[in-house]
Order: C-alpha cells, then sequence, then structure tokens
C-alpha cells in the first residue's frame, strides 16, 4: 500500500513537471517521420497479465515484423529522433502513465514480451510477483543496450546470451529485497547513471561487465556519490 501510493504521488506529480516535454516531443515524433506518437506494446505485469506499455515512437512503423525484439544503436528500424530519444531515455517517459493506472510500478523489473516470459523457469516466474518498473537493478546495470548489441550479427542471439542471465538474477535480487527503502536508493541511482554514465552503484559493481575493451570508463568520470548503499545483489546470487 505504501509503494503503490508512493507510485501515485510521484508519478502524477512527473507527470505533470514532464508535460510540455512530452508535448514537444511528442510533436517532433509525429513530424519528423510517419506513424502514431506513442508505441503501445505489449508487455506481460504482474501475476502474468498482458498489458500495454506506452512509449514514444522510436522505430518505424511495423518495426516487429522486419526484425526482433532487441536492436543494437546501429539498427536501420530506429528513427533519427528515436535515436536521440533513446540515449536519454526520453522514450520511456510515457510510462509514467502505465505507472498511474497501476500497471508498472517507478521501480521493478523491467515487462517483458510473451516469448521471453514463457521461457522463465520455476523460480524465475518470480518475478511476476511484482509489479514491472520502469527502473530497477538490471536497468542501472545495462543502462545503454543498444551500445551493447551495436554491431551483433544477431542482436537477440547476443541478448539472450550476454545480457539476459544477469538481468534476470538482478531482477530476482530485487523481488526478494523489494522495500521503499530499495526503491528510493534504486531512483536515486539511477538519476545518478543518467547525469554519471559510466558510474557502477557499488551495489552491482560484482555483476559482469558489458563494456568493450575500448570502452573502460574513464576514473575521473565516476566521480559521484554513494547513495544508500545496500547488498550486492550478483554477489549473493553467485556466491
Amino acid at each position: 500500500m505504501t509503494k503503490r501510493c508512493f507510485d501515485l504521488f510521484c508519478s502524477l506529480g512527473l507527470i505533470l513537471l514532464s508535460a510540455p516535454l512530452m508535448v514537444l516531443i511528442g510533436l517532433i515524433v509525429k513530424l519528423t517521420s510517419a506513424g502514431p506518437i506513442l508505441y503501445r506494446g505489449v508487455r506481460i505485469g504482474r501475476g502474468g497479465k498482458p498489458f500495454r506499455m506506452c512509449k514514444f515512437r522510436s522505430m518505424i512503423i511495423d518495426a516487429e515484423r522486419r526484425g526482433g525484439s532487441s536492436s543494437g544503436d546501429d539498427d536501420p528500424r530506429i528513427t533519427p529522433i528515436g535515436r536521440f530519444l533513446r540515449r536519454f531515455k526520453l522514450d520511456e517517459i510515457p510510462q509514467l502513465f502505465n505507472v498511474l493506472s497501476g500497471e508498472m510500478s517507478l521501480v521493478g523489473p523491467r515487462p517483458q514480451v510473451a516469448h521471453d516470459v514463457e521461457k522463465y523457469t520455476a523460480e524465475e516466474r518470480a518475478i511476476l510477483d511484482v509489479r514491472p518498473g520502469i527502473t530497477d537493478w538490471a536497468t542501472i546495470w545495462n543502462s545503454d543496450e543498444g551500445a551493447v548489441l551495436a554491431g551483433a550479427a544477431d542482436p537477440d542471439q547476443e541478448y539472450i546470451e550476454r545480457i539476459r542471465p544477469t538481468k534476470l538474477r538482478l531482477q530476482l535480487a530485487y523481488v526478494r529485497q523489494a522495500s521503499l527503502r530499495t526503491d528510493i536508493a534504486i531512483l536515486a541511482h539511477t538519476l545518478i547513471r543518467l547525469l554519471f554514465r559510466s558510474w557502477t552503484p557499488a551495489a552491482i559493481r560484482g555483476c559482469p561487465s558489458l563494456q568493450s575493451p575500448s570502452r573502460h570508463p574513464n576514473p575521473r568520470s565516476m566521480r559521484a556519490p554513494e547513495v544508500n548503499r545496500p547488498s550486492q545483489p550478483c554477489d549473493a546470487q553467485s556466491a
């Protein structure tokens, strides 16, 4: 109940604050490429219930029919404005309405497509016990998926082999230790990660790095404050 009240209060406030920005982005999306302003893809929510997740459209029409569900930054289906929106996570803003309606939470495992959920093990289905969210530990760890998948011959297979195992482990760790305190820590870490892109919070420093050897972070760019250091999900799960 406390988490839901927190989601309602914050999502409504953020919607009001970001309304002018959403109008501007909507106009630019509409004027720069053919198709609707919003992408409303079917995702699996709490209890296995499907819902339509809202995002600003960042791909061409019928993108799902022209390729897989995973995409790198070099995917030709991404529109020019979509590339910009994805880089700064601006395409995710409409999900605040999903939070307001109760389909999502500010913090929780990212909602997945049905064919991915069908692959869950009995243990992994615990992820469906909570509302999916806009951000979580896995989102912070994998904050630039487009760059990770760029250049991959098969982005979907690259995602399965390189990203999915740790992503599921982090999502399960969140479900087991979910609390309002953890949610506030994750929101704070998400904001810091947006400002310091190469910084990694202490909670997930035990997780495998997704950076290529040529993209090791500059130590000077990692000088950001620690916020409410929780237990380390990757370390706990791999012990």
